[in-house]
């Protein structure tokens, strides 16, 4: 009986707690809603971790202090600032602590041109300005910095961590086949340095991304690749350097910004950020029509059934909450397209392939194109590859059509840690999968055929879809990883653009009038905690805890060891630029 009461009135006081903490968030966001003054500057802070979309469980953001920021948000913030007559401006606060690939960074600079299109001033603001940062400064107006900020301004690499050294140490042997030489992410465990085939890569992606670069810039600011590549020598300058070089407009602080913009007869500048702008409906700016496009987002390592954040691994795409949100899609009669935003390195192959199931089955009710932002490779490019058109940023990282299968003998650090195994068997190649032993030379040539005709299967399917032969197909794969520009000219996507370009492929595939205005809807739905709470999703306390987690080692950690390393980058799967 008192094991019951203390349960019940456990119970009674989580309640109490939990509507506590709901009716505080939502009295917190009812006050912080405020007019918005005319004659307004739109405030982008782009700082630290920024995400294609809120991630699954983002909503924990409103009660611990705060989620990261999105392309998602910024990109549609932008747009609504080019017609919104309360808006006079934007101001793009930046620094160099933040994580957007190149092809982000390309989409935000389309959207602050059309801003600038649209008669509306876009000022860039950075404390703490490199290369990669540069490049979307250049695109506003005038670029302004602090008179003892930082800007470093160093040419492009791409760096590999290789951790055969370390297993050999950890006494773990790694029973791995690749297909095939170009899919270098193997090569963390099998190699010490990079093959040839991976340097080969390297340097055409790095090519590629060189020329993206001299062109924005050429184009932006009026700069040479000589002047760039002078600049780069310096590889460090005062503030006051970059103003004589005309990399930088003016010196001043935040506060001298404040009143260079304020209106003439305003005490002060009147500022929108962020998370209020977001709350001003599309509808109420002319962004609607009748029909609906709807923009279904997957982002993050695929695998499981759930998506998720895990603490290590950060944002995972379960099968089954993207497929979800593909049905609910289809099932809504006034959608009348989709479009599949893929930001996504790949992962596990059945859950890739249940994906790009259920977006075959999309296509023969409504038209689907797939937008790729920063990488949608290997597994990425499996969930995209059925649809009817595929559109990716000129720097997307995509291709990486290969497969990596693997086990780990871990037999030798367990005799260092003194831990011993013994099985008992019944039936033929019972420890097969053993983690206590290699493969013998019969399992792994099963396993290695087997591999080899998963993948021939998939390659196959690829060269009909995309109208190839399977030799044509078979050139760009074996993990070759290109940049969408390069993917277009090879065939395995059919378009360069962003998230804009996909919804007007869309619509006219659905054959509406370039003309008529749609309504666009984004999957998986942004809902507010009470929605959560009263619709019995998920475990609540298990969210906080992964996401407190999450934030601990992605934000603090990943800090901490970005300034120990000097921000070097390390290859996954994705090609970074700096």
């Amino acid at each position: 009986m008192k094991s019951f009461f203390r349960s019940f009135f456990a119970l009674i006081l989580a309640i109490i707690v939990l509507f506590a903490v709901v009716v505080g968030v939502v009295a917190i966001k009812s006050g912080q809603k405020s007019k918005i003054e005319d004659n307004s500057y739109l405030v982008i802070d782009i700082y630290g971790e920024v995400l294609e979309y809120d991630p699954p469980g983002g909503v924990m953001a409103e009660i611990l202090g705060g989620g990261p920021e999105t392309l998602h948000r910024i990109l549609g913030n932008l747009e609504k600032a080019a017609v919104d007559e309360r808006i006079d401006g934007v101001i793009m606060k930046l620094s160099s602590s933040n994580n957007m690939g190149t092809a982000m960074r390309g989409e935000v600079r389309d959207a602050v041109k059309k801003v600038r299109v649209s008669g509306k001033k876009v000022y860039a603001f950075g404390d703490f300005m490199d290369t990669r940062v540069y490049m979307l400064a250049a695109a506003c107006d005038s670029i302004y910095m602090p008179p003892n900020g930082y800007f470093m301004y160093n040419g492009f690499r791409v760096t590999s961590a290789h951790f055969k050294g370390t297993l050999e140490k950890l006494g773990i042997k790694p029973n791995i086949h690749k297909i095939k030489d170009y899919k270098s992410a193997a090569e963390l465990v099998t190699r010490s340095d990079m093959s040839p085939e991976a340097r080969e890569m390297y340097g055409w992606m790095l090519e590629e991304g060189w020329n993206n670069y001299v062109s924005c810039l050429e184009e932006d600011r009026g700069l040479t690749e000589d002047q760039i590549i002078s600049f780069m020598d310096y590889a460090i300058m005062r503030p006051a350097e970059t103003v004589e070089m005309g990399l930088v407009d003016r010196l001043l602080y935040w506060d001298g910004l404040e009143e260079m913009l304020k209106a003439e007869d305003d005490e002060k500048l009147h500022t929108v950020s962020m998370c209020r702008y977001e709350e001003e409906d599309p509808k109420d700016l002319g962004f609607k029509g009748k029909k609906k496009i709807a923009v279904v987002h997957a982002q993050g390592m695929i695998g499981g059934s759930k998506s998720k954040v895990d603490p290590m691994l950060g944002i995972l795409m379960g099968h089954e909450c993207v497929n979800a949100d593909i049905r609910r899609a289809i099932e809504d009669e006034d959608v009348a397209a989709i479009v599949f935003r893929v930001n996504s390195p790949g992962g596990e192959s059945l859950a890739s392939d249940l994906i790009c199931h259920q977006i075959h089955i999309a296509t023969k009710s409504k038209p689907v194109v797939v937008s790729m932002v920063n990488v949608a490779a290997s597994g990425g490019y499996m969930i995209s590859y059925k649809a009817d058109k595929i559109i990716a940023d000129p720097m997307t990282v995509t291709g990486s059509i290969g497969s990596i299968s693997a086990k780990f003998n871990m037999k030798g650090f367990f005799d260092k840690l003194g831990m011993t195994h013994d099985a008992v068997t019944k039936g033929p190649k019972a420890l097969m999968w053993s983690d206590t032993r290699d493969f013998t030379p019969e399992e792994r040539k099963r396993f290695e055929e087997n591999h080899w005709e998963d993948f021939n299967v998939w390659l196959a399917d690829v060269a009909e879809f995309r109208g190839m032969t399977f030799e044509e197909a078979e050139k760009l794969a074996h993990g070759r990883v290109w940049t969408g520009r390069q993917a277009k000219e090879n065939g395995l996507i059919d378009e360069v653009g962003g998230l804009d370009r996909a919804i007007e492929i869309a619509k006219e595939l659905a054959e509406i009038p370039a003309e008529d205005g749609v309504t666009v809807v984004h999957y998986p739905e942004q809902k507010e905690l009470i929605d959560i709470i009263l619709s019995g999703e998920g475990n609540l306390a298990t969210a906080a805890v992964r996401w407190v987690i999450y934030r601990f080692i992605r934000d603090d950690l990943a800090e901490t060891w970005n300034m120990m390393t000097d921000n070097t980058v390390f290859y996954m799967e994705e090609v970074y630029f700096e």
